[in-house]
């Protein structure tokens, strides 16, 4: 039996980049992950393999990003953890025994019970290329496209497919697509770019049954409508795939993921979680959080892959931050908005500015940008932030969730340093981000 340093189990971001992590911290080190699928997808790609991308295959993690650091790929699936013996049994029957296990088996997507779901033409969203490809491939055949969900992906979705000229309609059962994500001044400027791009918005509804005999040929919904389709999309959300790890008697969360503390540690000390199917805690409570998404996998994973060998980094908490496009409005958001900030129980201040992104504004490529930005009004940390505008958007998010996981006031906010240029930035004299928070001094 083989007997490894560092086992991994699961191919996509937080075991690609435990693995990469796991092998910067020790040269030395046997490290070998394994994973179902031959070939790996991009995550965050997915949305747009239909029509930007234009090919699943152009979606892909190259297999030498692993190779290259002597890192050892395995294409199979782990049934069984060991614990007393410290081994892993593949489905092959191959037997492999680690020093320290990363579990890092991602997420399933919902799949919901109504009735028809059965019929031809319904499919998820998959971390599988060969699934995938037959949805792209019906896709092409496509004339009436049903999205159910307005979550990110299913707005990513149906603004890439807008670019293929189908007649797209997006069901959500809340009254606003992107509602859990942004405030309502941001929401709505997602909306309304999706209706610029003709995609149908049925809102405050929910799909109650599948139509057809063989293929799927239209939706019933709850408001008494029927939608034509002849193809449907469901994406309504994941939830953690902790199979293995309960078969293994590994605690699992209030949310229904692997429990671990700040280290990653499960309950077996020699085990880590990291990724969609590790739970979360927020940064802001300190209470388990349902957030899931790659960039969030990622930190995980690096605090993961340092701890194998001795305990070096610790988890923060998941403060969330994410971007999206849509009708090629980029919005972002860090940290809380004003729904969770309240849900929370933080008393908060607003403060807020919009302006161009270049200056002076008749520099190429300028567009206005919004931040929104959120302090605590007892201590004046920063609590989150929220962007609409251009390309820069996303960088603006990213900066901000540093500045929230450093504590920054609003004052030191306010006097933040930062570089400008007129192709690239907004004007020093109207910085948007120190602009919004002088506009929250202004309310303390």
């Amino acid at each position: 039996m083989k007997r490894v340093d560092v086992l991994i189990i699961g191919g996509s971001a937080a075991g690609i980049t435990a693995a990469l992590t796991a092998r910067r911290f020790s040269k030395e080190a046997s490290i070998t992950l394994i994973r179902r699928e031959k070939e790996v997808l991009v995550p965050c790609g997915i949305p747009y393999i239909f029509q930007t991308i234009g090919d699943v295959k152009k979606n892909l993690i190259p297999d030498g990003v692993l190779l290259n650091k002597n890192i050892e790929i395995l294409v199979d699936e782990a049934v069984d953890i060991n614990r007393a013996e410290k081994t892993v049994t593949l489905k092959s029957g191959e037997k492999i025994g680690y020093g320290k296990l990363v579990l890092a088996t991602g997420s399933n997507p919902v799949v919901p019970k109504i009735k028809g779901i059965e019929l031809q033409n319904i499919y998820t969203i998959k971390k599988d290329v060969e699934y995938l490809a037959r949805l792209s491939a019906e896709i092409d055949k496509a004339k009436n496209v049903v999205i159910i969900g307005g979550g990110f992906i299913g707005v990513e979705v149906a603004d890439d497919l807008s670019k293929k000229g189908l007649n797209i309609s997006i069901i959500e059962m809340l009254p606003h697509c992107l509602q859990l994500a942004f405030d309502e001044e941001f929401y709505t400027l997602a909306e309304e770019n999706l209706r610029n791009l003709k995609v149908n918005l049925v809102t405050g509804t929910t799909a109650e049954e599948f139509i057809g005999k063989e293929k799927v040929e239209g939706v019933k919904l709850s408001n008494g409508e029927t939608l034509k389709a002849d193809l449907v999309i469901i994406a309504i959300g994941t939830y953690p795939n902790t199979e293995l790890a309960q078969k293994a008697g590994l605690k699992i969360g209030e949310q229904k993921g692997i429990w671990v503390d700040e280290y990653m540690r499960t309950v077996d000390e020699d085990i880590f979680a990291a990724g969609d199917c590790a739970e979360k805690t927020s940064f802001f409570t300190g209470k388990p959080t349902a957030l899931r998404l790659a960039s969030l996998a990622t930190m995980e994973a690096r605090v993961a892959g340092a701890n194998v060998y001795s305990l070096k980094r610790k988890n923060p908490g998941a403060i969330g931050s994410f971007s999206t496009m849509v009708g090629g409005l980029a919005l972002g958001v860090a940290g809380l908005t004003e729904n969770a900030a309240k849900q929370a129980g933080f008393n908060y201040v607003i403060g807020e500015f919009a302006g161009p992104d270049r200056h002076p504004p008749v520099m190429p490529g300028c567009r206005e940008l919004r931040v929104k930005l959120l302090f605590d009004k007892s201590s004046g940390k920063l609590l989150g932030g929220q962007v609409a505008g251009g390309a820069s958007t996303a960088e603006i998010v990213n900066m901000l969730t540093v500045m929230i996981s450093r504590g920054f006031t609003v004052e030191e906010t306010a006097i933040m340093q930062f570089g400008t240029h007129p192709a690239l930035t907004c004007s020093p004299i109207s910085y948007p981000v120190s602009s919004a928070a002088e506009d929250a001094l202004s309310k303390f």
